[in-house]
């Protein structure tokens, strides 16, 4: 909410983050997890590089929530309980899971709003410490993986994402 952050965050970052987050869905495009088609929702998306970075690789239906809006890529919404329906968007990716007060909740509502097959990637620290703003640090993958009980973990790797240094990335579960 600080907005000389913000005035940050759509200058001299914008574009670098544009770029990096560009390279990771280029690559999602390659290996069919993500698609054209696909309607995309970046959570805690602050000013919408992550939008920005999905729509430039060609993936139109792209929007991204965050307590508050940056219009037009950003909505105002609250990841502890997103503003859309069940079964709604077939990728979700986030960078701010340790800013998730109530981790349960921030992935219960992305295994809500994710359509079964969906994608899901977090971007989160291990290895190093996360942000002043984090809420929850992780220390190993098992605690994150148990709370996506309606998904399956289909990677782990390394990233050098501005401060976070992991990528996971979770499948929802088509259940009959």
């Amino acid at each position: 909410m600080n907005p000389k952050l913000r005035k940050v965050w759509i200058t001299r970052d914008w574009d670098r983050k544009v770029k990096f987050f560009s390279s990771i869905f280029n690559e999602l495009k390659r290996e069919n997890l993500l698609s054209n088609s696909s309607k995309c929702l970046s959570i805690g998306a602050r000013v919408g590089q992550e939008v920005e970075a999905l729509r430039r690789v060609g993936v139109a239906d792209a929007i991204g929530i965050d307590l508050v809006p940056f219009p037009p890529l950003v909505i105002k919404g609250d990841f502890h309980n997103q503003p859309f329906y069940n079964d709604t968007f077939d990728f979700e990716f986030s960078n701010v899971f340790d800013h998730a007060l109530y981790p349960e909740k921030f992935v219960a509502e992305i295994e809500r709003t994710l359509k079964p097959n969906g994608v899901c990637i977090l971007h989160v620290a291990l290895s190093i410490r996360g942000d002043k703003y984090s809420a929850n640090d992780l220390f190993s993958i098992k605690p994150l993986t148990k709370l996506f009980r309606r998904s399956e973990l289909l990677r782990v790797r390394k990233v050098d994402g501005f401060g976070l240094d992991t990528e996971v990335l979770f499948r929802k579960k088509n259940m009959i």
